[in-house]
């Protein structure tokens, strides 16, 4: 199966997950330092099942990764999430 990881922004620089499936929410936690915490949270908390994650930053999907790219390279997917949707933000407000 593969997961949709949800990354939202909170007060203080502190970040928010969900995983879900099928628009069903699985797991999620609050009060993250980096989006790149939440992204290896997220991908620790997953059952065999799953076998890569849609990661979305603010709602815009910056893409699909196999699990072991989300462990490996979780510092370059969250800064491509946030570069991906600072681009999409300044073109449609």
């Amino acid at each position: 199966m593969i997961v949709r990881f949800h990354i939202d922004p909170m007060d203080q620089g502190l970040y928010e997950y969900r995983v879900s499936y099928e628009g069903e929410a699985l797991f999620g936690d609050a009060g993250l330092g980096s989006m790149e915490e939440c992204i290896v949270a997220a991908t620790e908390g997953l059952g065999s099942d799953a076998v890569a994650a849609e990661v979305a930053y603010k709602d815009v999907i910056s893409g699909t990764y196999a699990l072991a790219s989300l462990a490996l390279m979780s510092a370059q997917i969250a800064d491509h999430a946030l570069q991906t949707t600072m681009a999409i933000e300044e073109v449609f407000p």
